[in-house]
């Protein structure tokens, strides 16, 4: 009953928000989930670390690379709090738009039952968005007689411009788990920070909703012995919405020893006109476990109509730090979302 009573609370919490904006998100989110909600922070028995690559358009002038650098571990006499530090960048190579936010991280840990916890974590860092205005060419710089282009522009929007911001930003959320099975919800952006390039402009960032879950079937306990001891399946969903966009992840990922195969389906399931399609896009993602290191590519195949995009490309590596042994309860316990914890 309990469980359920957090659930409805969860649920009702978030479904009533409107925002409006875009921020980055990752396929390999369920190997990285500190990219979604700072509730996965500390949730380890050891230190974790970890970067993520992502490319997308990689051929093309348009071309935007995105970074993810995280590192959190556990504190406390009861391990039950966690700390970490964040880092996202951002550049597009036709704009010239570069965005860094470091972020510092905690997370309070609350055990129900033998099965269920419940994490809570908080988020908040300092952020800086950079465009260079000098390469926009506007109408009034070009001449129409000869096509030549004049040295600058009189439009006030472009003259009353900062090519620099920076902002506060806040963010949160919560994790439901048990070995099996995770619920997990976060909200970014809670302070709104103004992000308007113009001096005297207001422009709030949209609030960032992500509700995420995933649960773990042991084959074994299925029956299905002809696949290697220890194989798990893994189900997993990600509902994303910031403004008019929104966003489903959902898939699957088999974990056989030290590999993981998974298929993941990008859906737009509230099509905002016409021309909006459903399925935008299959991405296929693959990882191999070394030790202590967990190597990882995912490729997204285009399936819009936006034309060819050569698709995208995500890179990932994550590492535990230190060492398990019996004293410190450190014993490697596979969890669902496909990571040693």
């Amino acid at each position: 009953m309990k469980i359920k009573f957090i659930i409805c609370i969860l649920i009702s919490s978030f479904c009533s928000i409107t925002v409006h904006a875009q921020d980055p998100i990752f396929t390999q989110y369920f190997l990285i989930p500190e990219s979604l909600n700072p509730a996965f922070t500390g949730t380890l028995v050891t230190g974790y670390t970890g970067l993520i690559h992502r490319s997308q358009w990689p051929n093309e002038s348009r071309r935007i690379d995105t970074d993810y650098a995280f590192i959190n571990g556990p504190i406390g006499p009861e391990r039950n709090m966690g700390i970490g530090l964040t880092v996202l960048n951002q550049r597009e190579v036709f704009t010239d738009y570069n965005y860094i936010q470091i972020n510092g991280v905690y997370s309070y840990n609350v055990n129900l039952n033998n099965d269920w916890r419940l994490r809570l974590g908080i988020e908040a860092g300092y952020g800086t968005k950079n465009y260079n205005f000098s390469n926009l060419l506007l109408e009034d710089q070009i001449n129409y007689n000869d096509g030549s282009v004049s040295g600058g522009t009189i439009d006030p929007s472009i003259r009353n411009a900062n090519d620099k911001i920076n902002f506060l930003d806040i963010s949160s959320g919560l994790l439901l788990y048990s070995d099996k099975a995770w619920l997990g919800a976060s909200l970014k952006h809670l302070n709104k920070p103004n992000i308007a390039f113009t001096t005297n402009g207001t422009v709030p960032l949209d609030l960032f909703l992500s509700i995420h879950s995933g649960y773990s079937i042991s084959l074994e306990d299925a029956n299905l012995n002809f696949f290697p001891d220890e194989t798990n399946l893994l189900l997993t969903g990600n509902y994303i919405r910031q403004g008019q966009y929104n966003r489903l992840n959902f898939g699957t990922a088999l974990d056989i020893n030290p590999f993981i195969l998974g298929v993941m389906a990008s859906t737009n399931p509230e099509g905002k006109s016409s021309n909006s399609h459903f399925l935008t896009s299959i991405n296929m993602i693959g990882s191999i476990q070394i030790n202590r290191f967990i190597f990882a590519y995912s490729y997204d195949l285009n399936t819009s109509k936006i034309g060819n995009t050569q698709g995208v490309h995500e890179l990932s590596l994550t590492w535990q730090i230190g060492r398990g042994c019996p004293s410190c309860e450190n014993f490697l316990v596979k969890k669902p979302w496909g990571r040693n914890y």
